[in-house]
């Protein structure tokens, strides 16, 4: 079982010594810490499907046929070339330049998985010999093994709360508990077609969404297709990085012109199978002609203020949500619990979309759940291929 608090420990350690022996921010930290990370866990995963791949592989003049990288596509893993795997960095000789050879391990990677070319971090020579060699022996952790889900985001979400307060603020990061995810991913129980998440983070609906279809007997690369924005550039990163580490093939769009209040970055209105989404709550200032010519607004408007903003943008998000969907589409998303009871323009919205007949369920959660925030919250779903009824309402207390 994982010892989370030790993990954690070993990550405050590395911290210390990023902030000891390197000329980094405390908000850049995560990304070169991560890329660590991720070489570990990735050959946590190449090992265990190694062995699987091994187990009676067939026999060529006296000797094992060695394996190739359409062997671990399968089994949800990267292959790795020899400079690539963990235990190869962590027993390098005193005399190696290990910049240069973690750096040169991030790009065999890149090479092996064309979503990731450019994502790595690439910086490795910027370190000290030492202080690397030190980082790599604490993330030589076998808690790493055992971790499922969303490991980075995880992570990820560490750093931002002891580093990077400010900005996990501005940009509403909240990583997104994985019973939360969990419940979305088997309430919907995806198999087949496109699953878009407009509002992505790091990727975890992606990650459980591939968990349950490999679970059920089915490649998950081959039944789903894999979309996402992500407003924030370096969240979008990590998510490429997080769904590679799990074999997972996606097309994520980041920056401005992944903005979901401005931009159907991949032209999905009405063809989505599947929307899930954890979407940051409350925005304010969303400006309100450009979200307009954006479209996706089956319901009207929201409250638009004296400076021609949306005040709230919830309801926005709610509205692309169900705008995304197909004519049989599902829909799994986090919303704030302000949401369910807003009035004027919202409950105008909210009516419209009940008559519809497609709200098919909502979870209101406690407000424990967040690892970083007190944040009482709902789970909508939708259903367009069910009959008209009522919606269903379920409360739910401490824990899933």
């Amino acid at each position: 079982m994982l010892n989370l608090k030790k993990l954690e420990e070993s990550l405050w350690e590395s911290a210390d010594l990023l902030r000891q022996g390197s000329k980094l921010t405390s908000n850049e930290y995560c990304m070169p810490v991560l890329g660590l990370i991720f070489l570990r866990y990735a050959y946590g995963r190449f090992k265990r499907a190694e062995a699987e791949v091994l187990k009676n592989r067939p026999m060529r003049g006296g000797r094992v046929m060695p394996v190739s990288a359409s062997d671990f596509t399968s089994k949800s893993a990267l292959f790795l070339e020899r400079e690539a795997q963990y235990d190869y960095l962590v027993n390098l000789p005193a005399s190696a330049n290990i910049g240069r050879a973690v750096n040169l391990a991030m790009e065999k990677i890149e090479a092996q998985s064309e979503q990731l070319k450019g994502v790595l971090p690439k910086n490795y020579t910027e370190f000290n010999r030492d202080l690397l060699a030190e980082l790599l022996r604490i993330f030589n952790n076998s808690a790493l093994d055992d971790v499922g889900g969303d490991v980075l985001g995880r992570i990820y979400e560490y750093f931002l709360n002891k580093f990077a307060k400010n900005i996990a603020a501005d940009d509403g990061v909240f990583f997104t508990p994985k019973s939360l995810v969990k419940m979305i991913v088997n309430v919907l129980e995806p198999r087949r077609g496109v699953l878009l998440d407009p509002a992505c983070g790091s990727g975890g609906m992606f990650v459980q969404t591939g968990d349950f279809v490999n679970h059920e007997g089915m490649s998950a690369n081959a039944a789903m297709t894999f979309y996402g924005q992500e407003k924030v550039g370096y969240n979008a990163k990590l998510c490429l990085m997080n769904m590679a580490v799990h074999g997972l093939n996606g097309i994520i769009k980041s920056g401005d012109d992944a903005n979901t209040f401005y931009h159907d970055a991949h032209r999905l209105a009405g063809r989505c199978d599947y929307v899930m989404a954890n979407p940051p709550f409350n925005v304010d200032k969303v400006k309100s002609e450009s979200a307009m010519s954006a479209g996706r607004l089956p319901f009207g408007l929201p409250a638009i203020n004296k400076e021609k903003e949306f005040g709230n943008g919830n309801y926005l998000w709610i509205s692309y949500f169900y705008a995304y969907l197909n004519e049989r589409g599902r829909a799994g998303f986090v919303m704030a619990s302000s949401a369910t009871d807003s009035s004027g323009k919202d409950r105008e919205i909210r009516q419209k979309l009940v008559e519809t007949g497609h709200v098919d369920v909502m979870m209101s959660v406690g407000n424990n759940f967040f690892y970083t925030k007190s944040l009482p919250c709902s789970l909508w779903f939708f259903d367009k291929g069910k009959t008209k009824n009522m919606c269903s309402h379920v409360g739910i207390g401490g824990a899933l």
